[in-house]
């Protein structure tokens, strides 16, 4: 007889990961020994420092909030589809917060002795509570799992990154077989791969790959004589054909065809000659994929002689960073090899523009990259962030010199537009006059803002803060370096104002976890990614890094990286904070990629449960970092 309540409780936890990733059968093993639990409002789940129970639980109907006993305050609430109070059970520790009944609630308690043989059968499964963490902890980025999170999931070397990255570059192949039956004659499929334009053929019996013809076979046994043209295929086929899975990387592709001494690999289902054939891969598409390897590129963008050549390379860039997101590369690696694919961009844009000048610079300068791109976090698309400083002049040639340095200024801004990047709606360019300065006139305008920090100063102040050296003098950019961290270390006020800015963005979500989205406007009732929790992770870096006065560390979760050094006391936090910089990029990247936009604004409707999930354990270390800002910065004096 059909258990109806077991299939129920399998159905539903099949809509939600990381049962989503069991097959029902596997699911069906073990709902019927489930427990259903009835949860009045107020009433306890567990308490803090009791003993495990001996089952974890998922959220049926109603809301649970997980408490911190020391104050009342309710860190998390976890609501349908949610699961709590697992991670004791996989340490063997102690209870650490509060469960409680928020709303009349129905929950569904798991056996941990049935949950525990599939976390270790399943890797998704294991993968997605590492990654989601869904546990009763404030936060789950401690040091036991560091490195394994959403932003870090693969393990990878970034010191031998050069030579490894086509150990993870997957090669693409065409998935558009051309094939005929072992009894088809030679002069039938010759005449089909020369109409086809095609070096190989699958020979498939039963619609399975069984050899595979190319034109070696024909120079080598046809037309020598040895086999005539009216034989059958099977009599120049090579077989048994040598299989592979489709997610073959280049590395691997390279290492197949050198082992067999051959040019074309079949591509299957599950990578034996037991499926169906999905694809051919020639030694032609390794030397493609090879193309977009990082290299590849940089050479190939030093070899540009005009702008629009770079369209070419930018498009590359971004295949690669899509071809990376799917791998799951760890963020910091992806990031800093796609910001400095769009230095090379850049740096050759720069190079051009110089060339299109009558006359070389009459003074050294550095152009710089300010924002996401000074923070090497600017992976898509978005609008440029710039500025020019050159040498201190003459009063007298001061003019002369800024007229020059403005002219190559709107050639650089107009070529980056060119390949790809937006004008900055603000007009924070260097081909704006405002952007434009000499060394001492940057050193005068930083002063003006430390000194008196109005809130339009602040906001320049925050920008230009995270610049970066994209071309030019470094020397320029050290002595401004210098004097804005000496101007700074004078005036400490000011940080209570560039912390008090920082708390400026809005909270990401509202009571009961819920997202809050935009009221108004073109976006209205979408969630801004950027605004809402990107920005306030951003704005606490700086200011918390400006005021241990180190400099040099212009990128988000390196600056969190190096105060959980500085602070040991506050180094969960601070990793935890480093944790969802990168795994709000990678977010924002991928919504970005998929929707052909900057990834900014979200639709939640489109969002799956697990999507959501993930993104909500981002938000607490967004509202802890900014209660550290309050606290250390006394910033109620300057509201």
């Amino acid at each position: 007889m059909q258990n109806t309540i077991s299939d129920r409780i399998a159905d539903f936890l099949k809509k939600y990961p990381p049962f989503s990733y069991l097959p029902m059968e596997e699911l069906q093993t073990f709902t019927p020994e489930i427990t259903i639990v009835y949860k009045e409002k107020n009433t306890i789940v567990f308490k803090r420092n009791s003993a495990p129970h001996l089952f974890f639980y998922v959220v049926h109907k109603g809301a649970i909030g997980l408490i911190r006993q020391e104050d009342g305050i309710v860190l998390d609430i976890c609501d349908e589809g949610d699961i709590f109070g697992l991670r004791p059970l996989m340490a063997n520790e102690n209870y650490r917060l509060e469960a409680k009944a928020q709303e009349e609630s129905i929950l569904y308690a798991i056996p941990i002795t049935l949950f525990k043989p599939i976390v270790k059968e399943y890797v998704e499964i294991g993968n997605f509570l590492v990654e989601s963490f869904a546990s009763n902890t404030r936060n789950p980025y401690s040091n036991t799992h560091k490195g394994q999170l959403l932003g870090d999931t693969a393990q990878f070397n970034p010191n031998n990154s050069g030579s490894r990255l086509l150990d993870v570059q997957q090669v693409e192949y065409s998935s558009k077989i051309i094939s005929c039956k072992p009894s088809t004659r030679i002069q039938t499929l010759a005449k089909k791969m020369s109409k086809k334009n095609i070096g190989a053929i699958l020979i498939e019996k039963e619609g399975l790959p069984f050899g595979i013809i190319t034109d070696k076979d024909f120079r080598n046994k046809v037309v020598t004589g040895i086999v005539p043209i009216t034989a059958k295929a099977k009599a120049i086929m090579s077989s048994p054909v040598i299989t592979y899975p489709s997610n073959l990387t280049i590395t691997q592709a390279q290492m197949a065809m050198m082992k067999s001494g051959i040019s074309h690999l079949v591509l299957t289902e599950d990578g034996t000659p037991n499926t169906n054939a999905i694809g051919i891969l020639s030694k032609h598409d390794v030397m493609l994929s090879l193309g977009n390897n990082p290299a590849v590129l940089v050479k190939a963008t030093k070899r540009c002689t005009q702008v629009d050549e770079l369209k070419a390379i930018r498009k590359g860039v971004m295949n690669l960073l899509k071809g990376y997101l799917e791998q799951n590369i760890p963020m910091s690696l992806t990031s800093k090899i796609i910001s400095e694919l769009n230095d090379a961009c850049a740096k050759q844009v720069i190079r051009l523009s110089l060339k299109q000048m009558d006359t070389p610079p009459p003074v050294e300068f550095a152009w710089l990259a300010m924002g996401s791109q000074g923070r090497s976090e600017q992976l898509l698309h978005t609008d440029q962030d710039n500025a020019l400083v050159f040498a201190t002049v003459t009063e007298n040639n001061l003019e002369e010199t800024r007229t020059y340095f403005l002219r190559l200024a709107k050639l650089i801004t107009n070529g980056l537009h060119e390949i790809g990047y937006a004008y900055c709606p603000a007009d924070m360019m260097a081909s704006n006059p405002k952007w434009c300065l000499s060394v001492d006139e940057f050193k005068e305008t930083t002063t003006k803002w430390i000194t008196n920090p109005g809130p339009d100063e602040v906001l320049l102040s925050s920008i230009f803060f995270d610049y970066n050296l994209a071309y030019g003098s470094k020397e320029l950019t050290d002595e401004l370096a210098s004097h804005i961290f000496k101007t700074v270390e004078s005036y400490p006020i000011f940080l209570t104002h560039l912390a008090s800015g920082a708390l400026q963005n809005p909270s990401p979500s509202g009571f009961f976890r819920k997202f809050l989205v935009e009221q108004d406007g073109l976006h209205k009732d979408f969630f801004d990614l950027k605004r809402r929790a990107l920005m306030p992770l951003i704005d606490a870096a700086r200011v918390l890094i400006l005021s241990h006065h180190i400099k040099g560390i212009n990128n988000t979760w390196q600056r969190y990286e190096k105060l959980a050094l500085l602070e040991p006391n506050n180094a969960e936090l601070y990793l935890a904070c480093s944790y969802s910089s990168k795994a709000l990029l990678k977010f924002r990247t991928r919504q970005g990629l998929l929707h052909n936009d900057s990834g900014r604004f979200i639709s939640l409707e489109q969002l799956n449960k697990e999507e959501r999930m993930k993104l909500k354990r981002t938000f607490s270390s967004v509202k802890d970092i900014q209660e550290v800002l309050s606290v250390r910065f006394m910033t109620a004096i300057v509201r």
